[in-house]
């Protein structure tokens, strides 16, 4: 067996004895291969070229421990002498001559006592760990495949450089367990993977991965921990259009959280999302019955700032001429009058619960009869800030009969308005008046007082600079009048 002596690539001498690199391309490349560039000492490429054909044929001949033991040998001997490309053949002509001889036992056996030898080259291992991977949809049985499984991420625990190896595997350990049922024991096993800080995987792959975390935690109830997680995922990702069937899953997710947390403003703003998506726009029934969706959701939302500037735009939407109930749903939220719940109901609760486009928002189930309740409230809401508007004092008897409420529930929506902040408000309980008059700030007051005594002084000294002015006109036109007699 010949040996032959290399150096290592671009440490070749030129004029005067210099290296050719210099020190800063040096430490770039070192820092591009992840710092664990290792000097290679021997060049055992001829050896191994020799050897495995040599060690495939005793396997092929039955003598599949005589091959293994001369590869090992050969291993040994790459190791040491840190060859990468050499033991990195050597090492996935080992697994495969185990896998061909269908040794599942051995395969395994052969990987973890690989992997303990003392220096074991990083990119060899990571070599061996990627092809034994593909060996995953060629297992005989489900057990094999779970002790292969198993093996893997033992071998690739707390291991930096086969980190997106062992996400694969977990996650394809979490799919078998939730195929047997077992979610949450699936849930558990995603919930180990932090990638979103494996610095070598690719965008896409870690939002996929993570998304997998937010439906099994969605599937588990842990929506706490689902909204910990969706957070990982910068929602800019999804601004490239060839991503859109991940930005359909995580805005479906992140709905589905919504509609716990009963965040109906939230859920607007995500049905808006998905409605800006190319696939979604090319499809006219789907666009319809995400704009109904996104109409009643806003409408649900409690009233401020934010969610009057988007009721005011999803009205402004062209696509509602086609959805006309809607619009005018729309309509009468955007018009400061007030609303009839008697008419309300009678004109829209057929179509909104069970007309031809009627969404699942209000579905005959616990979670619609809770929506429908909360649209019922949203509509006495929005009567009590139009009566803001154009009373300053009103009879609580007159203010209940115009809400269809009695006066406790009227005085219960007031009360609850005003802690809000939404209205201004003081009930004399004893009287039965409503006052609307805003209070101000004494500050205010005080402030407004100095400013009017200040502007009073203002006149007052211009007046008497006035009466000054004409007394001097008067004195002097009357002088020259004597003068001139």
């Amino acid at each position: 067996m010949t040996e032959k002596k290399v150096e290592k690539k671009g440490e070749k001498k030129g004029k005067g004895g210099k290296d050719e690199k210099t020190k800063e391309e040096k430490i770039n490349e070192i820092i591009t291969e992840g710092a664990t560039t290792v000097k290679m000492e021997v060049d055992y490429s001829a050896t191994c070229d020799e050897k495995l054909p040599l060690a495939e044929s005793l396997a092929q001949a039955g003598k599949l421990q005589e091959a293994l033991d001369m590869l090992m040998a050969l291993e040994k001997q790459t190791r040491t002498g840190a060859d990468t490309h050499s033991t990195g053949r050597v090492l996935v002509a080992v697994v495969r001559l185990c896998k061909e001889a269908k040794d599942w036992a051995g395969l395994n056996e052969r990987v973890i006592d690989i992997v303990k030898k003392r220096s074991q080259l990083k990119q060899a291992v990571a070599k061996m760990v990627a092809t034994c991977y593909t060996y995953l949809d060629e297992t005989p049985d489900k057990e094999t495949l779970m002790k292969l499984i198993d093996t893997l991420r033992t071998v690739t625990a707390g291991k930096i450089y086969v980190e997106n190896e062992r996400a694969r595997l977990t996650h394809r350990l979490s799919k078998i367990h939730e195929g047997d049922g077992k979610v949450e024991e699936a849930a558990k096993i995603m919930q180990e993977l932090q990638v979103e800080t494996y610095g070598s995987m690719e965008r896409e792959e870690k939002v996929t991965l993570i998304l997998e975390q937010m439906r099994l935690c969605l599937a588990t109830q842990d929506y706490i921990r689902a909204q910990i997680i969706s957070k990982k995922i910068s929602t800019r990702f999804f601004e490239n259009q060839t991503h859109h069937e991940l930005k359909l899953k995580f805005y479906g997710y992140m709905i589905a959280l919504g509609q716990h947390e009963h965040d109906y403003l939230g859920i607007c703003k995500n049905y808006r999302q998905i409605q800006d998506t190319d696939k979604v726009k090319e499809d006219q029934s789907q666009l319809l019955s995400i704009v109904r969706n996104a109409v009643l959701y806003v409408v649900l939302a409690k009233h401020d700032n934010e969610q009057s500037d988007l009721l005011h735009r999803v009205a402004e939407e062209r696509l509602l001429e086609d959805l006309p109930e809607y619009q005018e749903i729309l309509a009468k939220f955007t018009t400061k009058e007030l609303i009839s719940q008697a008419d309300f109901s009678t004109s829209y609760e057929a179509v909104l619960r069970e007309g031809a486009g009627a969404t699942e928002v209000f579905a005959k189930t616990e979670e619609g009869e809770k929506r429908w309740s909360d649209l019922k409230a949203r509509v006495v809401e929005h009567n009590i800030r139009m009566m803001a508007q154009y009373y300053t004092r009103i009879r609580l008897n007159r203010m209940a009969n115009l809400l269809a409420l009695t006066e406790s529930q009227t005085e219960d929506c007031l009360s609850d308005m005003v802690v809000a902040g939404t209205v201004t408000a003081k009930t004399d309980r004893l009287e039965g008046i409503v006052d609307f008059t805003q209070q101000q700030d004494p500050l205010e007051n005080l402030n407004l007082w100095s400013y009017n005594t200040n502007k009073l002084m203002e006149l007052v000294m211009k007046t008497t600079h006035l009466i000054n002015k004409e007394e001097m006109v008067h004195k002097t036109l009357g002088a020259g009048a004597i003068t001139a007699e």
